[in-house]
Order: structure tokens, then sequence, then C-alpha cells
């Protein structure tokens, strides 16, 4: 019952998307001259670590809950799955900056809108590397443009600790969803929300720490 119940969840709140105006990522803030052409990321750039989160999703006032595992398996492309609690795979996708392929989905949820959703989600909370063209600044952060096809990434380091706090997606006028992160040391991050404007979609991701 549960699995076909975050199936029937999960393929409605995607089907079900309202376009919501948002203001430019920069309008606050203030134009830097470039401390930097690329940055790396330091999340998700291990090998030799799979990386396992609770995971709790919110759409449309529903709770639904489960388990995302990646795994780096070559320099470019890491593999992603997600499971119920209860170990019932929903998807298992390949992605990298450039390629994508899903190995296996339920006949549920194999619907375009979904997993274009979800691959956009993914390849922006594994990418591995920025190339910088702008920056402005807050009062507590370096922010960074990249530019992704005819949108644009916006990276906000901290300047207190040079962690990498958050990340909005965006087109010139809207922003799409944002990622922020919560990491002890700047290498993995034990907490990782993903929040979209335009959808009534959040998905929260916490460090499995197994006993």
């Amino acid at each position: 019952m549960q699995k076909s119940t975050i199936q029937y969840l999960l393929i409605n709140c995607f089907l079900a998307i309202a376009l919501i105006s948002c203001g430019s990522v920069t309008k606050n803030y203030t134009p830097k001259k470039l401390d930097k052409t690329s940055y790396e990321v330091p999340y998700f750039s291990d090998s030799n670590t799979d990386y396992v989160y609770k995971t709790n999703i919110s759409v449309y006032g529903n709770e639904l809950s489960g388990i995302f595992i990646a795994k780096k398996i070559n320099d470019t492309v890491h593999r992603v799955v997600f499971t119920t609690e209860f170990g019932n795979k929903l998807l298992d996708f390949e992605i990298s900056d450039n390629s994508f392929k899903v190995n296996s989905i339920v006949s549920e949820l194999d619907r375009k809108i979904l997993i274009n959703t979800l691959r956009d989600d993914f390849r922006l909370l594994l990418k591995k590397e920025y190339l910088i063209q702008e920056q402005f600044e807050s009062e507590s952060d370096n922010i960074y443009k990249a530019a992704d096809g005819n949108r644009a990434n916006y990276l906000f380091i901290s300047k207190k600790n040079q962690k990498l706090q958050k990340v909005v997606h965006s087109s010139a006028t809207k922003e799409k969803f944002t990622l922020t992160f919560s990491s002890e040391n700047n290498i993995f991050a034990e907490k990782i929300t993903i929040v979209h404007q335009n959808i009534k979609l959040k998905i929260e991701l916490n460090y499995f720490k197994s006993e």
C-alpha cells in the first residue's frame, strides 16, 4: 500500500505544475570583481563512498519518505537509486552533466515530466564543477554565477567558512529551484534540501547513519 501511495502522489504532484514569478536572483546583491573562474563542489565527489540519505518528500501537502542512494561510478557519472523505506526500488538513474540514462523505473512513475524534474534536481545536486562568469556579494556570502544552457546557477559561498551553502537554479527572471547544504567539514553534506518555486515540491535528504 505504501509503495502504490508514493507512486500515486508523486505522479500527480509533478503533473500539477503552476507558473509563479520570482525576481532576479542578484537584484539585492552587489557586483564584484571575479576572484575565481571555476568552482569544484566537494560533495558527492568520493568514488569509494555510497552516499545514503533518509529522504522526506513534501508534495502538495502530502509527506512521503524513502531512501536516496548516490554513487560516483566514474569521473563524470553518478548512479542514483531511490527506494521506499521497505527497500522497493522506485527508480535507478545514471547522470552526468551531458548524459542521462534510466536503468529502471516502476511503470507508475514512468512519466516524462516526473523523470525530467528529477533529472534536473539530481544533476544539479551531483554537479562536480561550475565555470564562473560573474560574481556578486552580500554581507555574508560571495555569489558566483555560472551558465547552464539558457539558464544560470548561482552559488552562495560563505565568507566566514568558505562552505557552499546554497545553489539557485534560475532563468533570467525566475528562480526555478534551490538546493541548500548543511556541512560540518565542507566535504560531506549532512543535510540537503531541494525546494521548487514553480511547484509545491520539497525534498529533504538527511545522512543515514548506520547503527
